[in-house]
């Protein structure tokens, strides 16, 4: 929705690459239109999801480069430390896609 002219804008997810995965719900972002068509995103250097789905951690995983994947609320995959577990919150770069903390 334009904030200005209350407007709704129909944005198709395909037409926003890999932006719609770090796109929250009820968050304020600037796109770039030419022509009348969205050609990017201004995302904020990082959002905080929420895990949806990832596995227990197994005993015994004390390695520091152990990781495990990870589902987050909009769909994107991330590797995450073995200590995350479903319902926690956790920080993702959107330059990289990378895990970055867990959230409180």
């Amino acid at each position: 929705m334009d904030t200005e002219s209350f407007e709704q804008v129909v944005i198709l997810a395909d037409s926003l690459g890999d932006a719609k995965w770090y796109l929250v719900e009820n968050s304020e972002y600037r796109v770039f239109f030419l022509d009348g068509q969205p050609i990017s995103v201004d995302l904020p250097a990082s959002v905080t999801l929420e895990v949806i789905y990832t596995e227990p951690a197994a005993r015994g995983d004390t390695v520091s480069n152990v990781t495990k994947p990870a589902k987050l609320s909009t769909g994107l995959e991330v590797k995450v430390p073995p200590f995350v577990k479903e319902g926690d919150m956790v920080k993702v770069d959107t330059r990289t896609g990378e895990y970055l903390e867990r959230a409180n």
